[in-house]
């Protein structure tokens, strides 16, 4: 699969809707010079090429329960990451989970705020878990970027931008960009090797 061809109109857009999702395209459509048909059809284009994968709402559990942003650390017995990973993304109050490239996985919630020894032990799956630590978060933001402003997609092994020979490639069920084949290769084989290490 190659990487979609993106120009500046798209990439504005993509700003513009990455700072709210909700912002009207008859908006959008002023801002990039084009009219909302326009824009609504760019959008549609961009969810078929899997850029956009979703709209969601971002809430902030903690400003309107009495809840607090945790980060768990989970190390998992040999062989059983992906079955972990999965009933974790099913336990109440996790909203993120990522695994390491070592087959940790770290995942953010936010329990109730007196409770959290509690919530970990009675709803994180804890029978294939080696060890695990709970932390505390005093703050939490998010950006639509990493980098501010920027929108330009990043090769997911070496982190440089994807320019127009770039490629974009299923890995492990996640759609991932690279800046060459040499880059999906060592990416593709690294990824091989930690799930074999993980399943070992």
């Amino acid at each position: 699969m190659t990487q979609p061809e993106l120009d500046d109109t798209d990439r504005e857009i993509l700003r513009l809707l990455a700072e709210n999702a909700r912002r009207p395209y008859s908006t959008i459509a002023e801002a990039v010079n084009l009219s909302p048909p326009s824009v609504s059809a760019r959008v549609r284009q961009l969810e078929q090429e899997d850029v956009i994968r979703r709209f969601t709402v971002d809430l902030d559990l903690t400003q309107y329960e009495n809840r607090i942003h945790v980060m768990v650390r989970l190390q998992p017995e040999l062989g059983k990451t992906d079955s972990l990973r999965e009933s974790i993304l099913e336990t109440p109050a996790v909203e993120h989970v990522f695994t390491t490239a070592e087959g940790e996985i770290v995942a953010v919630a936010t329990p109730p705020r007196n409770t959290v020894g509690n919530w970990a032990q009675q709803y994180l799956p804890l029978t294939d878990v080696r060890r695990y630590d709970v932390q505390l978060l005093s703050n939490a933001a998010q950006s639509a970027y990493a980098e501010g402003t920027e929108s330009a997609l990043k090769c997911a092994n070496c982190g440089t931008t994807v320019g127009e020979d770039g490629l974009a490639t299923r890995v492990g069920g996640s759609l991932q960009q690279f800046c060459s084949e040499n880059c999906e290769t060592t990416y593709r084989e690294q990824y091989t090797e930690s799930q074999e290490k993980s399943d070992a």
